[in-house]
């Protein structure tokens, strides 16, 4: 089969790698109709995530047909399937109280030391995403070997076009949970930094949720007019002194919850972050938090700070000061996937969550290296990228399609 390949810093290739297989008595196989680029698949291209390998094949998010299955499965050959990021057994401890991307099984034995040094205990597996989190193969390929297919997928009915529903297999369910976690309530002005499609998608959901104002900080200006016409007020950091204009528009208080949906690869000139970039980029291994930073500096006091952004290291001069001193809240996480596609598809299907408005380029498989550079160069124009198995290599589609193009 045809697949998208790591093989080093800013160097992705589609090549042909070996058919999935079924290996264990829960296994499907999925050929994927849709797979999208994603914001924390650039720390991968970028080469700061440690753990990956030439070779390894990349791409959380996808979805598709099911094609074969193990004895055990509870899928039928011929669903329709979204498949979470996450890869959760749904019987050790962790993934029976929901929390599935803490799960203790999905990440083989011979793996788990990798994460578990860097983090004092190991992670759990996830598609694509580094030989930390099990080395399984990823969804940017025509088919995928899904393990635990009686827990992960979740069949899509046949009059939901794939782009309506594909983000419930990452970035919507990560939105939600980091606007759930800054715990939102009906009087709360809620900031958001980053208006990526996490972002987006946080502002979406947090104004779902009832915040009585919800502010996008970010300097793309196509993306913070994407979060204008959600019903965000909007803040361009290059323009604007954030804390103060945080400030006044919350009447001098401060923010009652903030997001931080930038994550490890903050942009931005404090001297700080300036430093933090060279030693990212020389090895150092350090996570440029300067959005978090910041975040913690323009909550007002006993507020709430979520954390959807992906964090792999370690990251200098943090305020911790501010945070125990200002008797902050701090949640974060890999998204707990399975717990949120069946609300939020019944959501997407009501209408209540719109999940197309980001989609900005559709490709062929064959052309993932060129998503990836635009994805990562031209991230104004490129908001989100979906890659199609079997469309004509050469073919561009902007906006919104429907899976019946590329059968």
């Amino acid at each position: 089969m045809r697949a998208l390949t790591w093989q080093g810093t800013k160097d992705v290739r589609v090549e042909t790698v070996s058919d999935p297989e079924i290996i264990n008595p829960r296994d499907a196989i999925i050929k994927v109709t849709s797979t999208a680029i994603c914001g924390s698949d650039l720390h991968l291209y970028d080469g700061v995530i440690p753990g990956v390998l030439a070779g390894d094949v990349l791409g959380h998010e996808f979805m598709g047909e099911v094609v074969e299955t193990g004895p055990k499965s509870t899928l039928q050959k011929g669903q329709r399937v979204v498949v979470p990021f996450t890869i959760s057994c749904g019987q050790c401890f962790h993934c029976t109280i929901q929390q599935y991307s803490c799960c203790s099984n999905s990440n083989p034995a011979e793996k788990q030391d990798m994460s578990a040094t860097l983090y004092g205990h190991a992670m759990a597996g996830l598609f694509g995403y580094s030989h930390l989190t099990g080395g399984y193969s990823g969804g940017q390929a025509e088919y995928v070997r899904v393990p635990y297919s009686d827990i992960g997928p979740i069949v899509i009915p046949d009059h939901l076009d794939d782009d309506k529903v594909l983000f419930l297999s990452d970035i919507l369910p990560t939105g939600w949970m980091g606007a759930e976690n800054a715990d939102i309530g009906p009087d709360d002005t809620v900031a958001v930094w980053g208006c990526g499609p996490v972002g987006l998608f946080a502002i979406q959901s947090a104004l779902v949720m009832g915040a009585a104002q919800v502010i996008a900080i970010d300097h793309y200006p196509h993306r913070l007019e994407l979060a204008r016409k959600l019903g965000a007020k909007i803040v361009n950091f290059r323009e604007t002194n954030v804390r103060e204009a945080l400030m006044e528009m919350s009447g001098g208080i401060g923010v009652d919850a903030v997001i931080d949906a930038v994550g490890m690869e903050a942009h931005g000139f404090a001297i700080d972050n300036m430093i933090d970039i060279v030693k990212q980029k020389v090895g150092f291994g350090a996570d440029r938090a300067s959005a978090l930073k910041q975040a913690i500096l323009s909550v007002r006091r006993g507020g709430r700070v979520s954390i959807p952004g992906v964090y792999g290291g370690m990251t200098d001069k943090f305020p911790l000061g501010a945070l125990m001193e200002k008797g902050l809240q701090v949640r974060s996480g890999q998204t707990h996937v399975q717990k949120y596609t069946k609300p939020l598809l019944e959501k997407i299907e009501d209408g209540t969550l719109d999940t197309t408005f980001l989609i900005s380029h559709h490709l062929p498989l064959e052309d993932a290296a060129d998503g990836y550079t635009n994805f990562h160069d031209h991230q104004n124009e490129w908001t989100k990228v979906v890659l199609k198995p079997g469309m004509a290599r050469g073919s561009t589609n902007t906006g919104t399609t429907t899976s019946k193009e590329y059968a």
